[in-house]
């Protein structure tokens, strides 16, 4: 299987998803353990949530599990979030804390940059293409980041997270009107709560591209899965909320591609 579906747009808009993919290599797997094997802490549905919504968008999707390898990390394994529980590059653990592989399965360094290579640069020589083209064709690229999770996890963060968690790694990765035509029509959309900067200030994804001297714009929305899923196995996509969240979804979409009209080089 490719490590990354790309389908391409005419508009300034692409979608990223780096965690919806729930390929895993039969020898990955075999290293696995039963809670590394129920892939947990896949971003269920979020391709499915954002396909069409925006006709002339291009997504980019990773086909591989975030076990197999995180798209959203630091290649050098930088944490993103120092001082704060998090996964790595290459997780050992899920997001309740619990090991994923059996004992001595873990991958060495040697391993990791067999993922890398593997993995995580394809998917990210397809974004940075797509970056460059839409760019070149349109005078502007806006990067948006499409991520999900459960939305209580203390091992990650207390209480309960807000609906919508918007993240410009505050302000630095996009132009003003861009953050601000997210934040509002969140804000707008009755019976959802939002953040902007809260938890998640954007991964590494946002922050590596988001350049808008160069007028490349990268946010990244973190929806809680609440909105739209059961947040438990069997992991089952419920049509009535989810399709009362794309209405929003959309009309977070149809905003960014008309400010983006205002930034073209």
């Amino acid at each position: 299987m490719k490590p990354v579906d790309v389908s391409q747009g005419t508009s300034p808009i692409i979608l990223a998803v780096p965690h919806a993919g729930i390929h895993v290599p039969d020898d990955i797997n075999r290293q696995f353990n039963v809670t590394g094997r129920a892939l947990a802490d896949t971003d269920w549905y979020v391709d499915q949530l954002y396909d069409g919504l925006l006709t002339d968008a291009t997504m980019v999707r990773a086909t591989f599990h975030r076990y197999v390898i995180d798209a959203n990390r630091d290649p050098s394994g930088q944490s993103l979030y120092p001082g704060q529980n998090t996964t790595g590059l290459c997780p050992v653990i899920d997001f309740f804390g619990t090991p994923i592989y059996e004992d001595g399965s873990e991958p060495d360094a040697g391993e990791i940059e067999r993922r890398r290579l593997a993995f995580h640069a394809p998917y990210h020589a397809a974004l940075t293409a797509e970056i460059e083209r839409v760019r070149d064709q349109c005078g502007v690229a806006i990067l948006y980041d499409c991520h999900s999770i459960r939305s209580q996890i203390p091992f990650l963060f207390d209480g309960q997270l807000p609906d919508f968690n918007i993240g410009t790694n505050g302000g630095a990765t996009c132009a003003p009107q861009i953050e601000k035509c997210v934040f509002e029509t969140c804000q707008n959309a009755k019976g959802y709560t939002s953040i902007l900067n809260g938890r998640f200030k954007g991964g590494w994804t946002t922050r590596h591209y988001g350049n808008p001297e160069r007028n490349i714009h990268a946010i990244q929305m973190e929806l809680a899965q609440s909105t739209y899923m059961h947040e438990a196995a069997p992991w089952t996509y419920d049509d009535r909320r989810a399709q009362k969240l794309r209405e929003h979804l959309e009309k977070i979409l149809v905003g960014v591609k008309g400010a983006a009209s205002s930034l073209s080089i």
